[in-house]
């Protein structure tokens, strides 16, 4: 395997110098242009091409169908009339006829190069003509004379064995236009493409001179196939990409690819230091702690061997994130710690910045652990320190730093439940930011800002929306982990409408070979879990709820996904609450609601909590001891904005306010409030401010005189909001909450004196407990 050189880079200069001919018409010259920088420049430098289908599906290593594809549709602006672009390029191909040709072709490239003052005096001193007017000259430090020039340097390096290789695998390569070649030139002889096996048979005879070819091609073809095939700097190429591709998608190298990987490696002698940077993030992504920790290590020995500590905080700092990422984050800190101070050392502020980044986040993410160590004023305060962040990436030009900030910066206000209008200033700034340079990769982070916001604002179709709009246009663009969790978000509405096979669908519907990331399954894996323990639990299967709530309460480890935890938490608290085990459940949402405060969590949980404690009260019995909770947590919602958890609020102050028999304030509380909690599209919420209503109007029925037409008209309010009730409940298959609304039914028919129905609806309840489907 050569450094440099191919057959295909033989094939580029050759067609270069049919563009500095100037055979190729000017209609052509964009195409064939575009053609030659697609295989020259990095990935980094290429813009989006105008047609991708005719660049994007070329193969990496160019073989002749390549060039034919290209060249054939164009003809030639000089020469014999009827010739395409594809009959000169073979034949500036099949001139190069023995290595000596080759020789000449590689030393004649600097002609095509543009001369200096020096070089046109020397060659006028020694006679030789300037090049003609019509033939186009290539500036030296242009991308084509930068690779005309490293080709031929490349070349006058190679030894003699690389370049036989080179000169084999370029006559196997060109072997493939020998048909075509034969036709339109009136057939060739045995020996066209060497010119000395052909001039040495009329000397040697024929036997000798098959003998010599076998020797020369038969041999080196069978022992070294595609030796010259593939260079050095294709195999480092496809790397770089490679390494692009898991970095930008968070993805593991799919098996196929890997396996051509190592073909490919196995045949170069020299393996390339990027390979163990590339094994590290496989093994990394397949949650192979000791692969990946012994490929950084050589990764970074390898690289460093001639760079001093010029490069020493990035292998610290990928010796961070590779420790917190397998739950070793006493050992995280440390190393990020001493990425900051060698980054300082170094000055080198990009990676300063990102350290910094990062400690934020891990510490917002793991308070304990931050508290625990020496670094807790590195930043400072929290707005501080983001601000501190925000400037110094505006300062560096590190825009995908400064947008993260100002995301950051909007979480932070709306996890302390601070302005709306503070929030979204500080996402539009972002947005603006991400638009202006063209960050593909921060439209995750943003969109799942704007579908958080609009959440906690009761707009759950604009939640979707923004979900939905991020996995329809620019999923392929973001990291899997972003794709990932917009998947679980629109799971998890689509749960809250009862929708549960769709939302599994969505799940399954997911990339096999991204979900190979060890992280990524894992999160997968316990939503799954998650949204099967709900249905469970809804359906009264408490056996099969018990069995999966081992399962992940088992996983609820430091390293767990803060969402993750607090809606396995949330659940294991109903699974309690529906075993009637009470005490544990007040235990559970304490012991939650302490750990919260010290971490200093989302307040939007915390107000769930403290709802969530009111009602269990009103479960135990006694609902006029969460009085104050439920008001304090519809304080702290209004004040928030966080209306969802404000309308749950007020719904348990509601229905205290009907043990307490305030019956007209019930009412009134949750006619105002339910057409706002419609618009949240959470079915289990509807039926309960539904059921909460019902109790409220049977109050006032109850309150009425004995055959009034007040009390019939609070009567028929009851039947109609209780049908609106069981349909809810029905919707998310909550049997349960069933049973309930249909003793409630039960009643109100005995009050109402209907003995007939109030029977039916009491066999109906007996079905709904054996776990019977039972329509309203």
């Amino acid at each position: 395997m050569t450094r440099f050189l191919t057959p295909a880079k033989i094939g580029l200069l050759a067609l270069i110098e049919l563009y500095t001919d100037a055979v190729v018409p000017s209609s052509s010259t964009i195409p064939i242009l575009s053609f030659i920088i697609n295989q020259l420049l990095p990935c980094a430098y290429k813009a989006q091409p105008r047609e991708p289908k005719s660049l994007q599906t070329l193969p990496f290593i160019l073989d002749l169908e390549s060039f034919e594809a290209l060249l054939t549709s164009h003809p030639a602006a000089g020469g014999l009339p009827g010739r395409s672009l594809w009959d000169h390029f073979l034949r500036k191909l099949w001139e190069i006829d023995s290595l000596d040709a080759l020789h000449e072709f590689f030393a004649t490239r600097g002609n095509l190069l543009a001369r200096n003052r020096e070089e046109i005096k020397k060659d006028g001193e020694l006679g030789i003509p300037p090049p003609s007017d019509d033939m186009i000259l290539l500036s030296r430090t242009s991308p084509l004379g930068s690779f005309i020039r490293r080709a031929k340097v490349e070349y006058e390096r190679l030894r003699f064995s690389d370049t036989l290789s080179l000169w084999v695998a370029f006559v196997e390569w060109r072997e493939e236009s020998r048909t075509y070649w034969a036709k339109r030139n009136g057939g060739l002889e045995r020996w066209a493409g060497d010119r000395v096996l052909a001039e040495g048979q009329e000397e040697w005879g024929l036997e000798a001179t098959e003998m010599l070819e076998h020797i020369t091609y038969g041999a080196l073809s069978t022992e070294n196939s595609n030796q010259g095939g593939i260079s050095t700097d294709d195999v480092e190429k496809l790397l770089e990409f490679q390494v692009e591709q898991m970095q930008k998608l968070g993805n593991r190298i799919p098996h196929e690819v890997k396996e051509q990987f190592k073909a490919v490696l196995e045949k170069n002698i020299i393996i390339p230091s990027l390979s163990h940077y590339l094994n590290f993030l496989d093994a990394w992504r397949a949650g192979d702690y000791p692969t990946s920790f012994d490929n950084l290590h050589r990764y970074f020995d390898y690289t460093m061997q001639n760079r001093d500590r010029l490069f020493y905080q990035y292998a610290l700092m990928n010796l961070a994130v590779l420790q917190a990422d397998f739950g070793c984050f006493d050992e995280a800190v440390a190393a990020m710690l001493e990425t900051v101070s060698t980054a300082r050392e170094n000055k080198d502020m990009a990676c300063l910045n990102f350290a910094l980044n990062w400690l934020y986040h891990f510490g917002k993410a793991h308070p304990k652990i931050m508290k625990g160590t020496d670094s807790t004023n590195i930043l400072g305060v929290e707005r501080e320190g983001l601000a501190f962040l925000r400037i110094k990436a505006k300062e560096t030009g590190m825009w995908t730093l400064w947008s993260s900030s100002l995301l950051s910066e909007a979480k932070l206000g709306m996890s302390n439940g601070e302005s709306v209008a503070t929030a979204f200033e500080n996402i539009l700034k972002s947005s603006q930011l991400i638009v202006e340079k063209n960050m593909k990769s921060m439209m995750g982070p943003q969109m799942a800002m704007h579908s958080s916001l609009w959440g906690r604002l009761g707009v759950a179709h604009l939640s979707r929306q923004y979900c939905d709009i991020f996995l329809t246009c620019h999923a392929r663009y973001a990291l899997f982990d972003d794709t990932l969790r917009f998947t679980t978000r629109v799971a998890h509405l689509l749960a809250e409408r009862g929708r549960y096979d769709e939302a599994m669908e969505k799940l399954e519907g997911l990339d096999e070979n991204s979900l190979r990331t060890w992280k990524s399954n894992q999160y997968w894996l316990k939503y799954r879990g998650i949204l099967r323990l709900k249905r469970d639990l809804h359906r009264n299967n408490l056996s099969g709820a018990d069995h999966l709530l081992s399962q992940l309460t088992q996983c609820n480890s430091s390293d767990t996904d803060t969402d993750l935890a607090y809606e396995t938490n949330t659940l294991h608290i109903d699974y309690l609450i529906r075993r009637t085990n009470y005490g544990q459940a007040l235990a559970k949402i304490e012991q939650m609601a302490s750990e919260m405060k010290e971490e200093g969590d989302d307040l939007n949980l915390r107000i769930k909590l403290l709802t969530m404690k009111a009602l269990l009260q009103d479960k135990a019995g006694r609902p006029q001891k969460g009085f104050s909770i439920a008001v304090r947590a519809a304080s702290i919602a209004w004040r928030a904005r966080l209306i969802p958890a404000l309308w749950g609020a007020m719904g348990a102050i509601a229905n205290i306010l009907t043990s307490l028999s305030e019956f007209q304030a019930s009412s009134q509380i949750l006619v105002a409030i339910i057409p706002r909690a419609l618009e949240y599209e959470n079915c289990t919420l509807n039926a309960q401010l539904y059921s909460f209503l019902v109790d409220a109007y049977m109050g006032l029925a109850g309150q009425a005189e004995s055959g009034s037409p007040t009390r019939k008209e609070n009567l028929t309010r009851c039947l109609q909001f209780i049908d609106q009730a069981f349909d809810e409940y029905s919707t998310v298959e909550d049997i349960k909450g069933q049973c309930e609304i249909m003793a409630k039914k039960a009643t109100i028919m005995r009050v109402v004196g209907d003995n007939v129905l109030a029977n039916d609806y009491a066999s109906a309840y007996l079905d709904l407990k054996k776990g019977l489907s039972v329509g309203a």
